[in-house]
């Protein structure tokens, strides 16, 4: 009996120390995939534009800062000119931005205009109850799955000279209008992406705002008014600015939105990256890359300092109560809200409905405009009587249900794991933080390029050459762009919880690791479920990195269908949309339902 007592307490011991080194164990094993994953292979592409021919210099990031073509009147004060000159030369209206200003020009429009859009969207889905609603709160991530020449192709339809807007604007004796190649065009398509984006991370805080909270303000005399400015708006701020960051990086980083809608006229800086690429100028467009990825970083920075600042303790206990949409009765105030919220619908469906809507009916619409069912038998045909060379249709389902599938139980712990990371105070921790964002702000053909060259083409280490196929690249790109999204949903839980409640656990024996598991995650539980929904969206839209990388019908995905479809026919790439737009929405509604009513998005 007493040699089982021993041998039970050093088994308790053991897995109590192997307990207490798990997140260590954890964090190793996402670092170690970061640098064969990301930091490598791209840093194998950046550095070319510091190592030419073999010798380091500066002569290219010189040359590329003072050229007026990439940084307009800028260029003249890294040049050495007198800034006062350069100041008035910026104010004046023959003014040149160059490309890296014209690109943050308009990543800041679009910023603003995917704000303007989501607010209203949040507070709909968060303090109004209607049927539906929970449905409509899992589809606003259906935009980042489609693949950006999808969504141009529905722009062209609502938007161009012959599309339905001008059709029901004609029908009502009103003008033409043409917003293609012009920036009108450019923002409203990166708002059609990016304003679900501001929504769903809104949604979400403001779901975790603790009601007893404003209820304590109320009773203290607050008005509705004050006590949302006092009570509610600090804890939904972090998370506007999460998805105003976000979606300034990505508009920043924009390429075939801009090349389809705007042409090379409104170039932005990745298009010419991607140029300089196709021409074999890795030096240039390496540094490029770099001016790109400072940039991204440090917006990047400035919000995680503000996140870190202005950080809210909330226990979080009971969710505000919702509305009926329709009051039961009615108030002047309640009206004017209903009434204005009806408003913003209207111009929702026309930037959001009427470009899935054109692609549905061009889906079902032959060359004369009558209805048919051509396109969808033309995927059936192709899938039964396909080559093996050719893209088929439930391959590609197939493939990228099962990359997204492993993606996301990849990029769910990784996102975890950094998010308790940067959530614990220590030295270093803001920097750990930039590092794990760092994929945000990298272009995606640096990061596809780096892949190609570094893990398909293998990499010899100690005599052995290591390599992987193009699937296993295309899960691992997956993964990496897909965690991030997972810590910057689930790191401002963490970082708002009530620390006594932590302490608590471990002043009674909890592990480390037994606090995250039974105390934590449960608390922020929304946050893991948006997180995983993402990094699900993510893989399935991904199309830069994996163009680049499928070889072979192992490794395409319904994102690269759609774009050997287009070059060949319309119709079927507009009917492989549908399917794309059907089994993504499915999968969404399927992922938000496993989060449960109460703790789910």
């Amino acid at each position: 009996m007493a040699t089982d007592s021993r041998a039970r307490s050093l088994r308790d011991s053991l897995a109590a120390r192997l307990r207490g080194r798990l997140l260590t164990a954890l964090a190793a094993v996402t670092s170690v995939v970061l640098v064969v994953a990301f930091y490598y292979p791209v840093g194998t592409v950046l550095i070319e534009a510091v190592l030419v021919d073999g010798v380091p210099t500066l002569a290219v990031f010189v040359e590329v800062v003072r050229d007026p073509f990439y940084f307009g009147e800028l260029a003249r004060l890294f040049a050495g000119e007198s800034p006062l000159a350069v100041a008035r030369a910026l104010l004046g209206p023959d003014r040149r931005l160059g490309i890296v200003g014209f690109t943050a020009y308009q990543a800041a429009l679009s910023t603003i205009a995917s704000v303007a859009l989501g607010l209203p969207a949040a507070y709909l889905l968060a303090r109004f109850e209607f049927p539906g609603r929970r449905t409509a709160r899992s589809l606003t991530i259906v935009p980042f799955v489609l693949p950006s020449i999808m969504v141009a192709v529905g722009f062209v339809a609502t938007f161009g000279t012959n599309g339905t807007l001008n059709a029901v604007l004609t029908g009502l004796g009103l003008p033409r209008v043409n917003l293609l190649f012009t920036l009108e065009a450019v923002v409203i398509a990166h708002a059609f992406y990016n304003a679900p984006l501001v929504a769903r991370v809104t949604t979400a805080a403001w779901e975790s705002v603790d009601a007893r909270a404003v209820e304590t303000a109320r009773s203290l005399g607050a008005g509705p008014i004050r006590a949302f400015y006092d009570v509610v708006a600090p804890q939904v701020y972090p998370a506007v600015l999460t998805g105003a960051a976000l979606t300034f990086v990505f508009t920043f980083g924009t390429f075939p939105i801009v090349l389809a809608l705007g042409g090379f006229e409104l170039a932005t800086v990745e298009v010419f990256v991607y140029r300089l690429v196709r021409d074999l100028n890795y030096a240039e467009a390496a540094a490029l890359a770099i001016i790109e990825l400072v940039i991204s970083l440090g917006v990047l920075l400035a919000y995680l300092r503000y996140e870190a600042k202005n950080a809210v303790r909330s226990r979080g206990a009971r969710p505000l109560p919702r509305k009926p949409l329709l009051p039961q009765s009615p108030s002047l105030r309640g009206l004017s809200t209903r009434f204005g919220l009806a408003a913003y619908l209207l111009l929702a469906g026309l930037v959001f409905l009427a470009p899935i809507a054109s692609m549905i009916l061009a889906s079902v619409t032959g060359g004369d405009g009558a209805l048919t069912l051509e396109h969808y038998r033309f995927l059936l045909d192709r899938q039964r009587t396909g080559a093996a060379f050719q893209v088929r249709p439930w391959p590609a389902i197939r493939n990228s249900l099962a990359f997204a599938s492993v993606a996301t139980l990849i990029a769910l712990p990784m996102g975890v794991v950094v998010a308790v990371l940067t959530t614990r105070r220590y030295r270093g921790r803001k920097l750990v933080d930039a590092a794990a964002m760092a994929p945000l702000a990298v272009s995606g053909i640096v990061v596809g390029l780096g892949l190609l060259r570094g893990l398909v083409f293998g990499v010899e280490i100690a005599g052995w050459r290591f390599a992987a196929t193009g699937a296993a690249a295309i899960v691992v790109a997956h993964a990496v762009a897909g965690y991030p999204f997972v810590v910057r949903t689930v790191a401002p839980g963490l970082a708002g919880l009530d620390r006594s409640l932590i302490e608590s656990a471990r002043a009674l024996g909890a592990s480390r690791a037994r606090v995250i598991r039974d105390v934590e995650l449960p608390l922020v539980w929304p946050g893991v479920v948006a997180g995983a929904a993402f990094a699900f969206a993510i893989s399935i839209g991904e199309f830069t990195a994996t163009v680049v990388l499928a070889t072979g019908a192992d490794a395409y995905t319904m994102p690269v269908a759609i774009e050997r479809f287009i070059g060949r026919r319309l119709g079927p790439a507009t009917a492989m949309g549908v399917v794309l737009l059907v089994v993504t929405g499915l999968s969404f509604v399927v992922i938000d339902r496993l989060g449960g009513e109460t703790r789910g998005l």
